[in-house]
């Protein structure tokens, strides 16, 4: 961070230069972060008025709303919890309230929080689906169960899904309103303390989590602490119906990677130890399943065993691209917060991998066979090939995954060192980066006010988007702070 003075008088040209610094780039019209403001209360008006559910969202609607979409269809009475569903809105809702200052949109948030408080599970987190309707709500055990004093959830649903940060969204999401409101609201409050307990309550020993978790912690006796290890054989053909991958050491769709954000999060919001101990544990599970030579990397999942295991069908033992580049980002950003080396350790070894097992079209396969390092598909027939040729459909077994980064942060954390690097995340933007960041994203503000249609949509194809809705709003937001505060200055 740069030195600060007390300056104690100006003459009158320096205190113009900030806003002869807008002019001379270029921007600094009013009536534009007029309009953008204008735009940001007719959207969240229109979401939270005429979309919402008891304060929940879903993924897609139809223009006229009469049908809602998640990762499936849902009823007139549900919710959706995995992003970009209800904690993603809530999250948007939080950013315009911190770029405005308008209580509004931070009312908007805490009713999205209390769809959250009102549906978590006994087991701490949430299904994908919440469910508002009387009836249909019976087949859930809640917490508020647990607290009216029941014991048995007597066979209703009690699975908290980590995968694809869902329950770690919802959790992220009730911090950050817990946060804005000072603790002040108890029931937010309680769902924060008792989520994260839970989180807890579900690692594993040796610091995995699994992909759901059904409220009876890990018996110890069952999974000793062991390093990862390629198994001696290893069936081609998927276990078949009842086979519970959920249960396993997971890494599929970020789960380690977002639940350990989700506790260092809470550690940096609440400064407790034990947040950051289970963030911690975490990292030393990643640096156990990292697999020794010839692929020093990791597996979608791990048996009991410490062995990459069969996930779904489409989902072989292998060596994944995509769930190593989030293990080697997570071990990073834990290097980041603790400054303990051996988080960066398992590094280097992972990087070369990368390095030799990138395709000749410059992306890296999902799969790798083990041992031989072959690019591995999965095609309709549900065989195990070595050709990316009549593939299962809507599934990435090839991309970038966020590999090249990578190489550029972690050569720059060796060029910088730890200290810099988070001088540097740490630094508040000076008036002239505030204004050239509004001056970048004014044309898009422009398209944004553009496609909004009298009553506050933005309408595709007959469908509204739940992610649309919440880049707009997030990019109106990012505008409207910087040009409101470069204004200032």
């Amino acid at each position: 961070m740069g030195v600060r003075f007390k300056i104690f008088a100006l003459p009158a040209a320096a205190k113009l230069l900030p806003f002869a610094f807008l002019l001379s780039c270029g921007w600094g019209q009013k009536p534009l972060l007029d309009e953008a403001k204008s735009a940001l209360s007719k959207a969240i008006r229109f979401f939270r008025t005429e979309v919402a559910v008891n304060g929940s969202y879903v993924w897609t609607y139809s223009e006229d709303l009469k049908r809602r979409w998640g990762e499936s269809e849902a009823t007139e009475t549900e919710g959706w919890v995995q992003p970009p569903g209800t904690p993603s809105v809530g999250m948007a809702f939080l950013r315009a309230y911190e770029a405005t200052g308008d209580k509004t949109y931070l009312d908007a948030a805490v009713e999205t929080a209390h769809a959250l408080t009102a549906t978590q599970l006994a087991s701490g987190g949430w299904d994908y689906r919440i469910e508002f309707h009387p009836e249909r709500r019976k087949r859930w055990f809640y917490r508020k169960d647990v607290e009216a004093g029941e014991k048995d959830p007597k066979g209703r649903r009690n699975w908290s899904v980590y995968d694809d940060d869902n329950t770690q969204s919802a959790l992220r999401f009730l911090m950050q309103v817990d946060v804005a409101l000072k603790g002040r609201n108890k029931e937010i409050r309680r769902a924060v303390e008792y989520g994260l307990a839970k989180l807890i309550e579900a690692q594993y020993p040796n610091g995995a989590w699994p992909q759901a978790y059904d409220g009876n912690p890990p018996d110890p006796a069952n999974h000793p602490v062991i390093p990862a290890r390629y198994p001696t054989q290893w069936s081609k053909t998927h276990p078949g119906k009842g086979y519970q991958y959920w249960r396993l050491y997971t890494l599929n769709d970020r789960v380690m990677g977002t639940i350990i954000q989700t506790l260092l999060d809470a550690y940096r919001l609440y400064g407790k130890r034990e947040y950051l101990k289970a963030a911690c544990k975490g990292g030393d599970f990643l640096i156990l399943a990292q697999m020794p030579d010839p692929q020093p990397a990791w597996a979608q999942q791990y048996n009991f065993q410490m062995e990459p295991a069969w996930a779904r069908w489409f989902e072989p033992p292998a060596i994944a691209a995509a769930e190593s580049a989030d293990a080697v980002q997570t071990l990073i950003e834990l290097y980041l917060v603790t400054g303990d080396d051996r988080y960066l350790r398992p590094v280097p070894k992972a990087l070369d991998w990368f390095k030799r097992s990138q395709l000749p079209n410059g992306r890296w396969a999902r799969f790798y066979e083990l041992k031989t390092n072959r690019p591995l598909y999965v095609n309709r027939n549900r065989e195990l090939v070595y050709k990316p040729e009549d593939l299962r459909e809507g599934y990435g077994f090839e991309g970038s995954f966020g590999i090249s980064r990578l190489f550029e942060l972690f050569e720059r954390l060796q060029r910088e060192g730890r200290e810099k690097l988070l001088a540097e995340r740490n630094r508040k933007p000076t008036p002239q980066e505030l204004a050239q960041r509004a001056k970048e994203i004014e044309p898009k503000v422009r398209q944004i006010i553009a496609s909004m249609d009298a009553r506050g949509r933005w309408a595709e194809d007959g469908r509204i988007h739940t992610k649309t809705f919440i880049r707009n709003v997030e990019t109106l937001a990012s505008y409207i702070a910087a040009a409101s505060k470069a204004l200032q200055r």
